[in-house]
């Protein structure tokens, strides 16, 4: 198993994180069967592509909720990683107290 469940949706509350607050985490090392997917499909042509970092973050966007890990951006990062046979992701990790 890669993940530690396969989610569809965000089930916590809007956090409003702007890409240059996001950017302001520092990122950390979190293994992939702890993280949740927001996302059940993936575009093959981002996991695929050796640019898809060029417009984006270079780091996962997780959300820890509830004492669980939400990967809302970087599924095609996660799969990546886990298709080179490594367990652990750098993500920023932005925690949503409710």
């Amino acid at each position: 198993m890669i993940f530690k469940r396969v989610g569809v949706g965000r089930p916590y509350p809007d956090h409003g994180l702007t890409p240059k607050q996001w950017a302001g985490l520092p990122p950390r090392q979190l293994r992939l069967d702890e993280l949740i997917t927001t996302k059940d499909t993936l575009d093959l042509a981002t996991l695929l592509d050796e640019d898809s970092t060029f417009y984006g973050d270079l780091f996962a966007h997780v959300v820890e909720w509830r004492g669980e890990y939400y990967l809302e951006d970087g599924l095609h990062r996660a799969l990546r990683a886990a298709l080179q046979q490594r367990h652990v992701l750098h993500a920023r990790v932005h925690t949503v107290v409710s």
